[in-house]
This record gives C-alpha cells, sequence and structure tokens, in this order.
C-alpha cells in the first residue's frame, strides 16, 4: 500500500472536489484516497460519479446540513473523505467545513469549477466575469450586476433557474440579453444552448447547469450605478426617503468597512440599509421600522436592489433594539427624537462605532445640538436647491434643511 492512503490525527479531513467526468477526471491521488477510505461523505451525485472507488461506508447529505457536518465533526481524528462539487473552496462545502476544521486539519484536492469549465467553453477571460451563485439563493442578487455589456457566470439551483433569470432580465429592461445554458459540464452530457432572454423557450434542461449571460440594456433598463446617492426614483416610497444627495453624503460619513453591520433606524424606504450593503457583498444590515406598511416597502425594495438578505425588523426604538446583534455602525433617521431612543443607540454601538444621525424638525435638531455639545463629534449642516420651472422660467427651489451629527464612539 502506498502512502496515499487518507490521513488520521491532524490532517484527518479530505475534500475532493470532483466533476461529471467521475474518476476519469481524478489524479491517482485522489482516486486512492477515495478508494482507502472507510466514510466518505458527499451528495448522491457525487455517490454515484465515484461508485467504482468508494469501498468504504458511504453518507449522503442529510437536512439540514448542519447533521452532516455534526457527522463529520463526531470523526474528528479518524479518516474522513469528503465529495464535493468542483473547487470545494468556491461556493462549496469546503467553505462551510472551514469554520469548523481548521486548515492543519484537513487536505483539499480541488477540480475546475463549474465556473472554470463554463469560460474556457465560451473563451472568456474569466477575470472579466461577474461570477455569482445563485444555487440556494435568491435570484435577486443578481441584480447589482445587471450592466450593459456586463458578462456573467451564474451557477443555478435547478432546471428552473435559467427560465427564472430570463424572466427577470425581461422585466426589468434585458431582453435582449443573450442566455448561454450550459448543461453538465464537462461529462458525456454536456450540452450548450443559446437563447435571448426575451424569446426564451429552452426545455428540457438538465438541473446542473449554469447560465451564462451577456447583458444589453434596452431603454429604460433598471441599472444599479456604483455610486452612493442612487435616483430617488429607483425606490418604492411613500416620501419618507433620504434624498439623493443628503443618502450619498451619509453613507459617506458612515464610512462602511469590510464585513460590518449597520442598524437603520427608521428605515422608512430602507434606502440607506440597501445602498450600504450595495458598497461590498460583506456588509450587513438591519433596517428597523415601526410601520407595516413600511417595512412591507423596505423588504420590496430590498429585493428590487439586490439585496434580499437585509434583515427587518418591524417595531419602534428603543424596544425594538433589545437583542439585536451589536451594530458597528448606526443612521437614525426618524424617530431619533423619541424619548430613550439616541441613548439606546449610543449604548449598543460598538467601541470604534460610528453614529449618523440626520435632523430636519426643530426638535430633532435640539437633540443632536445637546449630544454634540455633551460628546462632541461632528455637526454639518446639508443645504440643497434644485432648479424647478416657476412659470415659463426656471428658479431654485430650496429643500428642507438637513442638521447632520457624526460622532465616533470612543
Amino acid at each position: 500500500m502506498s502512502d496515499l492512503s487518507p490521513a488520521s490525527g491532524p490532517r484527518w479531513l479530505t475534500i475532493i472536489g470532483i466533476g461529471e467526468d467521475g474518476p476519469e477526471g481524478l489524479g491517482e491521488e485522489a482516486r486512492e484516497l477515495i478508494a482507502t477510505a472507510p466514510a466518505v461523505f458527499g451528495g448522491i451525485r457525487h455517490h454515484a460519479l465515484a461508485a467504482s472507488l468508494i469501498s468504504g461506508e458511504r453518507f449522503s447529505w442529510q437536512s439540514p446540513f448542519e447533521r452532516s457536518v455534526d457527522a463529520i465533526l463526531q470523526r474528528r481524528g479518524t479518516p474522513v473523505v469528503v465529495l464535493a462539487s468542483g473547487d470545494p473552496f468556491l461556493y462549496g462545502v469546503g467553505a462551510t467545513l472551514s469554520r469548523h476544521v481548521a486548515a492543519e486539519e484537513m487536505r483539499t484536492i480541488p477540480a475546475p469549477s463549474a465556473f472554470s469549465l463554463a469560460a474556457s467553453r465560451l473563451g472568456w477571460p474569466l477575470q472579466d466575469v461577474a461570477t455569482i451563485s445563485l444555487h440556494g439563493r435568491p435570484i435577486d442578487l443578481i441584480r447589482p450586476h445587471l450592466h450593459h455589456g456586463r458578462r456573467i457566470i451564474a451557477l443555478t439551483s435547478d432546471e428552473k433557474g435559467p427560465g427564472d433569470l430570463a424572466t427577470l432580465l425581461a422585466a426589468t429592461g434585458f431582453g435582449q440579453s443573450q442566455l448561454t445554458v450550459l448543461e453538465a459540464l464537462g461529462g458525456a452530457r454536456e450540452r450548450r444552448r443559446h437563447a435571448l432572454a426575451a424569446d426564451f423557450n429552452l426545455t428540457d434542461i438538465d438541473s446542473l447547469n449554469v447560465c451564462a449571460l451577456e447583458i444589453t440594456a434596452g431603454e429604460g433598463a433598471r441599472i444599479l450605478p456604483f455610486v452612493a446617492g442612487l435616483e430617488d426614483a429607483l425606490f418604492e416610497h411613500d416620501g419618507q426617503i433620504t434624498k439623493r444627495e443628503v443618502r450619498a453624503m451619509t453613507l459617506s460619513a458612515l464610512a462602511p468597512h469590510h464585513g460590518e453591520l449597520l442598524w437603520d433606524i427608521g428605515a422608512g424606504s430602507g434606502s440607506i440599509g440597501i445602498e450600504w450593503m450595495l458598497a461590498d457583498p460583506s456588509l450587513k444590515a438591519i433596517a428597523i421600522e415601526q410601520s407595516p406598511e413600511r417595512a412591507a416597502r423596505v423588504a420590496r425594495n430590498a429585493s428590487a436592489f439586490g439585496v434580499p438578505h437585509l434583515a427587518i425588523v418591524e417595531g419602534a426604538a428603543p424596544g425594538a433594539l433589545a437583542s439585536l446583534p451589536e451594530p458597528d455602525a448606526i443612521f437614525l433617521g426618524g424617530g431619533g427624537s423619541e424619548p430613550g431612543v439616541i441613548d439606546a443607540a449610543i449604548a449598543a454601538l460598538k467601541r470604534g462605532g460610528r453614529l449618523v444621525a440626520n435632523a430636519v424638525t426643530l426638535e430633532m435638531e435640539a437633540v443632536l445640538l445637546a449630544e454634540h455639545t455633551k460628546r462632541g463629534g461632528f455637526l454639518t449642516r446639508i443645504e440643497i436647491s434644485r432648479a424647478l420651472p416657476i412659470g415659463g422660467m426656471s428658479g431654485w427651489r430650496p429643500a428642507m434643511p438637513v442638521t447632520q451629527w457624526r460622532w465616533t464612539k470612543g
């Protein structure tokens, strides 16, 4: 027996990427590791692909998946092989297991990812392509990537995924975009077909597929620019919205950093929390809104902007803030002058966290002036005027001035 048997002790877990070509696509090391493993975990499809190699006990993924993770961890220190699709650390099981198992405890033998295979078939330089997994995730996540001329490769959940993508594209003004459906990449059933989003009629699609999109924006297409301060008209709102110019200055003051959490207290339309999350995929936000109607509107806006994972808490501050995860930043818009709200926000904020509060009423402005006197920070007066028709001519129409307080917790 060679020295390629599964590791025990410190390196007890082996994660092997396997493609649709099964054992033929694996190297000698990977084949022998599977053949000699006493326990092999993977999906039903993975077990079928590697059936000729497996001699140990087979364990298929359970629902919820955490049960399988627990079963793997119970074998810590003894040899375990996990079969994965393609590259285990690109939207794969490796990413999940790495939260429980140190790198020193495992070895990984990756195979080409579905994204790599699709790019190679199409001749697309992968570094110039947006890649996104919609497998088990909301299709709305693709919306921020929809720009004219953009190339996108999207991993779908099942045979319905390509049609759902085509429907979304057609409904948002991208109906002339080209979809290429690549099915069962790397195996004997591999197939590639094309259709325009507006004319999509492909049937009998393999459940294992990725979609390559070449985006063409039609007139009125819903394009989300890569800047803070998106057009107010893009949001569904009832007037309770931080206006575009003020929103851009507010996001600048909030200064999002990688992986941070924002509380948007008195969310209104949700515009601040939504644009915070659009700044980087690592960012999270909780919108706190006491109006059920507005809370529902926030949810619709979040989906329409491609951040459906925006958390929404329906309730009034300060009571609704209890037991929420500790924030790195807080925006205080509506309701900040209510008793106890600003004190609760300050108490909840992490050390080094930022609080930004905007006031348009005299009552809220008085609160901010008092807090500035007591705690310091920075006060900014924001006054915006817009040119609007006056009879047959134009003139400046001032918007309500905004007093903004920015403070960092020491």
